[in-house]
């Protein structure tokens, strides 16, 4: 399945919405979105990511592409990741980097 990124902005806050599977054909379009976040210059990244069915080694790098692009005074949350999203990140231990929350 495709992937679907979309992102709303509010003054210190961009949601990211995925849907479907992040892998390396998909990664670019959601460094798209990442890249319109910090220009943005939101404190807050959070990533909807309850319909993100499949993460692949490049959603991984993804997520790190968005750590480093965000900076460190930017948090990162991933709401409501399946089990399988949400090991992948464990696994990797990138959930010292961003925050997994069920949502």
């Amino acid at each position: 399945m495709a992937l679907t990124v979309s992102v709303t902005t509010s003054t210190d806050t961009a949601t990211v919405s995925l849907v479907g599977e992040l892998d390396a054909a998909s990664a670019p379009a959601f460094h798209d979105t990442i890249e319109q976040a910090a220009a943005a210059g939101v404190t807050h990244v959070r990533i909807e990511a309850n319909r993100l069915t499949y993460m692949a080694s490049a959603g991984l790098r993804s997520l790190m592409f968005a750590r480093q692009k965000m900076g460190d005074d930017v948090s990162i949350t991933v709401s409501g990741a399946s089990a399988p999203v949400a090991r992948t990140i464990r696994q990797a231990g990138f959930d010292h980097s961003v925050t997994l929350v069920d949502e």
